[in-house]
């Protein structure tokens, strides 16, 4: 078992991180971060490297793209064992990410607001981590992903123990992530059926 190396978190709803971030720093896991939650890391006094330094490219587009980078996807998605993707990421200077824990932008509480509009919505429609999370959970056998908090306890605990998480807890994890985005794309579609043209 390899052991992991780096993490990437970028949370909407960022309860218990400075906690969890805290252990993984300590562990000598390094933190990469967008945003608001890079923010709120330094803040609790720990040391994190801005995805777009990582990357090497900005956020833009009013963080539309932020971690839409073939450096942050290839580090996910590389098949640790495979001597052919460990060459090509080698040869691109990418970095595995070994740990990923990212909630989604909050569309279901902004469509709640009265009179919510089309274009409120869609800004609150999540591409960046939904992306993320699935290629985390594709690549379950290398790669940790973490959607509800009430799971940092046990990645830690497997973390300091082995170095790294089981491939089982990975398993587990991998099905969380693909029933939060089946609800959420589900939620997305159904709220788009009940607009009409006249709305555009």
């Amino acid at each position: 078992m390899f052991r992991m190396e780096r993490a990437l978190i970028s949370l909407t709803d960022k309860e218990g991180i400075e906690g969890f971030a805290g252990e993984l720093a300590k562990l000598g896991i390094e933190l990469l971060s967008t945003g608001g939650t890079a923010k709120k890391l330094r803040e609790a006094g720990l040391e994190v490297k801005d995805v777009s330094e990582f990357t090497g490219f900005p956020e833009m587009l009013d963080g539309r793209v932020k971690t839409l980078h073939p450096k942050v996807h290839g580090g996910i998605l590389f098949k640790r064992g495979n001597p052919d993707h460990r060459s090509q990421c080698f040869a691109n200077g990418i970095k595995p990410i070994d740990l990923i824990a990212c909630n989604l932008y909050q569309f279901e509480k902004t469509i709640a607001v009265p009179n919510c509009s089309l274009e409120d919505a869609i800004e609150d429609i999540d591409i960046g981590g939904p992306t993320m999370l699935r290629a985390a959970a594709k690549n379950f056998r290398d790669v940790t992903v973490i959607v509800d908090p009430a799971d940092y306890p046990q990645v830690v605990k497997e973390i300091r123990m082995n170095g790294n998480t089981a491939l089982g807890t990975r398993f587990e994890l991998m099905k969380k992530v693909y029933a939060l985005t089946a609800v959420y794309d589900t939620a997305i579609s159904k709220w788009l059926e009940s607009q009409k043209v006249v709305n555009l």
